[in-house]
C-alpha cells in the first residue's frame, strides 16, 4: 500500500519567534480526507561532550513547560542558515564553557514526527578546552558531569526523561 499523504491545503494558525503552527489538509492513500496538526522547528542539535576522565556534560536547567528542572546533554536550535556543525561549536561553548576541534556527527533524530518536523543532529565532542560560557540571556544553566554508569543509573530512577538526552546516549552504548 502507498502510504503518502498528499498536501491539499495548508492553514497558518499561529507563527512565532521561529515555531510555525499550520493545519494541513491531506489525501490518505485511501482517498479519504483528514487534517493535520504541525509544527514547523527549523531544527536543532545536541551534543554528548566527553571530558578528558570520559565523564559526560550535562546541563541543569528549568524548563517551563514541564515546570521542573531537568538534566539534558547541550542542545540548540539551528538558526536560519546556519550549518548544524556551527550550532552544534556554537551551542557547546554557550552552555558549557567549553570548545572542541574534536567534533564528530553521530546522526540525527526526528523528535516528534506525528506532530513536528524537528530533525535534531546529534554530535560527540572530545577533547575539550575551556571556551566562555555565555547562555542566552533568558538561560540560566548549571553544568554537571557524569559517568556512563551513573548516566544509566539516573534513567532507570527516571532522573533523566528528556527524549533527545535518552536517544543520544544510546550512542554512547551501542
Amino acid at each position: 500500500m502507498d502510504l503518502i499523504e498528499k498536501t491539499l491545503k495548508t492553514t497558518l494558525i499561529h507563527k512565532g519567534s521561529f515555531l510555525v503552527y499550520e493545519n494541513v489538509e491531506v489525501l490518505l492513500p485511501d482517498g479519504n480526507i483528514a487534517t493535520r496538526d504541525i509544527l514547523r522547528h527549523p531544527g536543532g542539535v545536541a551534543i554528548i561532550a566527553f571530558t578528558d576522565d570520559n565523564k559526560i556534560l550535562l546541563v541543569e536547567q528549568y524548563r517551563k513547560p514541564l515546570d521542573e528542572i531537568t538534566l539534558e546533554i547541550p542542545a540548540g536550535k539551528i538558526d536560519k542558515g546556519e550549518d548544524p556543525l556551527h550550532t552544534a561549536k556554537r551551542e557547546l561553548e554557550e552552555e558549557t564553557g567549553y570548545k572542541s576541534d574534536n567534533i564528530e556527527f553521530l546522526g540525527k533524530i526526528a523528535t516528534a514526527p506525528g506532530f513536528c518536523d524537528e530533525y535534531l543532529y546529534i554530535y560527540s565532542a572530545k577533547e575539550l578546552r575551556n571556551g566562555i560560557k555565555q547562555g542566552d540571556e533568558d538561560e540560566f544553566i548549571n553544568v554537571k558531569e557524569y559517568s556512563l554508569e551513573e548516566l544509566k543509573d539516573m534513567i532507570k530512577q527516571g532522573i533523566i526523561k528528556d527524549g533527545k538526552t535518552l536517544a543520544a546516549l544510546l550512542y554512547t552504548m551501542i
